[in-house]
């Protein structure tokens, strides 16, 4: 995906975690302890920060100032702002443009994939606590596996894996193989046997990834209890 596929994916998610945010006292049953407003503000506060990565205003967290949460009456404008703001800035930044991250890819392609996922992620969040379970769309979230596979698998192991874990997509192309050497993960695309596998939609297999569902909401395969610790290690928001 590029650029520009990404900013239309961050406009139409940023645009649907508002839309379904009709009560902001709602629970959020997918984020333990937040509410719809919480969701909302969390959302729009990332926003906020990466927009001056991108834009130059920041480069890095030791001088970020985190903006005071505004009252319920005002957070959902203050959101709309950030992602209005937010949207010129991945639509200015050139992919190679060197950004900080935490990633060591330290680039505004890294900034502008992440908040298309941050997008989408939060906007199933929204739509759940609004009654609509709503896929992410199969496109987004194949590279939103990737994404996660590459980005968000601990540096160190503490522990054992005790195996290997293969994703498979029933809804289109998409496998991955994942294991961990003891040294440092091993991530393919082929098709291998493995410990583990789980099967389901690329949608379903992002968000048990994200912990979003639980792993019984796709199929698997062997012994899940490596699943499991492979999903506990990584670092999930």
């Amino acid at each position: 995906m590029n650029r520009e596929q990404y900013r239309v994916e961050l406009e139409h998610y940023g645009t649907a975690l508002a839309a379904a945010a009709t009560d902001l006292s709602r629970p959020v049953p997918s984020c333990p302890d937040w509410t719809v407003g919480d969701l909302v503000w969390h959302t729009s506060e990332v926003f906020y920060f990466w927009r001056l990565q991108l834009s130059g205003l920041l480069t890095g967290p030791d001088h970020y100032q985190e903006p005071e949460r505004p009252g319920d009456d005002e957070v959902l404008d203050r959101y709309a702002d950030n992602l209005r703001h937010l949207l010129e800035a991945v639509r200015r930044a050139e992919p190679e443009k060197p950004v900080w991250t935490w990633s060591e890819d330290r680039t505004a392609g890294f900034v502008q994939r992440r908040m298309a996922h941050e997008a989408a992620v939060h906007a199933w969040d929204a739509l759940l606590a609004a009654g609509r379970d709503e896929p992410i769309g199969r496109e987004l979230a194949v590279d939103g596996i990737d994404e996660f596979l590459t980005h968000f698998l601990p540096s160190s192991l503490a522990g054992e894996l005790g195996g290997t874990v293969h994703l498979h997509a029933t809804d289109g192309p998409g496998e991955w193989s994942i294991a961990h050497d003891g040294e440092g993960w091993r991530v393919s695309h082929a098709h291998t046997k493995a410990t583990v596998a789980a099967r389901g939609t690329a949608s379903d297999l992002l968000l048990v990834l994200w912990r979003r569902r639980e792993v019984s909401a796709v199929e698997t395969f062997g012994d899940t209890a490596v699943l499991d610790r492979l999903l506990k290690s990584a670092e999930t928001a």
